[in-house]
């Protein structure tokens, strides 16, 4: 672990002084009143354990795999938009970190550099994910590229037909890169369930739809063959007033009945975080933010550092409940709870409504 760091809390408080006021408000906000975002880390506060004792922890194995991919936890990058106007490097630099500590990142298409670069730039598996920018012959040719590159799954995001009111842009005037360039936006808003099965077929392989909130939803997922529903609410930057993630992952959970793999993001900053959404029945989580605020901390070693924070934070959790490994881990081990006071907004951890500015 990096010496300059000790943990999260001290990467996110590098990163709010090294980001200029709008990128900081891009990356750490959310649509209209936040309340989606408000509710995303309040669900994950509120879930209390249950821990067992004198059993042998001495041996802790955190690993994972996914899709047949070894992972060193089950922590994951989700993609971002426009990373490269938070770090130098962009999604390569985020690729890079994945490599270097062994995870999967999945890398957006409406981030810098090109899929091409970020696939080379660092080791181990990648995915990407998918904003729809054009027609079918566009589409073909971007799934053959990414294809080409050795992405091992394709992700579509269909939570964003529309882009979300977010204010706190707004009040700056602020765009980021990916919004100020992108041409076609139009074409996400028509995006169908019969445009999800071609751009499937034509992808033939593992394939994933990022942005499932119901069970309504996640069933017809299921129907359509999908391989991975990825549970999120998009950070809270697109519809607010929405469930928290976690309150949606359940719900999906029981939907699918285990037909799926199961990815959730939304709020998720600490190894306890990862456990609970573990305990809840995902496969993995995705972090957004806090690979964000990693990367404008200190770029790739900053990333690692984080992603080794949140492993000692999952072996201390998983051997504290009385585990070894994610087996046996499931719902007896968490129960709800009310969050104490002001906890959900942890401090400087999480920085809702611009409290550090």
């Amino acid at each position: 672990m990096s010496a300059r760091f000790t943990c999260n809390q001290d990467i996110v408080t590098a990163a709010h002084k090294k980001l200029p006021q709008d990128v900081w408000d891009y990356l750490t906000g959310a649509a209209e009143s936040e309340m989606t975002l408000r509710r995303n880390r309040h669900a994950l506060d509120k879930i209390a354990f249950l821990p067992r004792v004198l059993r042998d922890v001495s041996r802790i194995d955190a690993s994972t795999t996914f899709l047949g991919h070894k992972m060193r936890i089950p922590v994951m990058l989700a993609p971002i938009g426009s990373l490269q106007a938070i770090a130098e490097g962009g999604g390569a630099a985020a690729c890079k970190a994945a490599g270097t500590f062994g995870t999967i990142p999945m890398i957006s298409s409406i981030t810098e550099p090109s899929l091409e670069e970020c696939s080379r730039a660092g080791s181990g598996p990648k995915m990407f994910q998918l904003y729809v920018r054009g027609e079918k012959p566009w589409t073909r040719d971007i799934l053959a590229r990414v294809k080409a590159a050795g992405f091992i799954g394709l992700a579509v995001t269909v939570d964003s037909a529309l882009y979300g009111i977010r204010e706190r842009q707004l009040t700056k005037g602020y765009l980021p890169p990916s919004v100020r360039v992108q041409t076609n936006r139009h074409l996400q808003s028509a995006i169908t369930w019969d445009l999800m099965d071609w751009i499937k077929a034509e992808w033939n392989g593992p394939f994933i739809l990022k942005g499932i909130a119901t069970a309504a939803d996640a069933k017809l997922a299921v129907q359509h063959g999908v391989d991975v529903i990825y549970v999120s609410n998009h950070g809270g930057r697109q519809l607010d007033h929405c469930r928290a993630a976690v309150d949606s992952l359940r719900t999906v959970v029981a939907a699918t009945e285990g037909r799926a793999k199961i990815v959730v993001d939304g709020g998720i900053v600490r190894g306890s975080d990862v456990v609970k959404a573990i305990a809840l029945g995902a496969n993995a989580v995705a972090i957004g933010r806090m690979q964000g605020w990693a990367l404008a901390a200190g770029g790739h070693d900053g990333l690692v550092s984080s992603l080794e924070f949140i492993e000692r934070e999952i072996t201390n959790t998983l051997g504290l409940l009385g585990l070894t490994s994610w087996d046996g881990l499931g719902p007896d081990y968490i129960t709800e709870d009310d969050a104490v006071g002001e906890a959900h907004e942890m401090s400087a951890f999480y920085h809702l409504g611009g409290r550090l500015t």
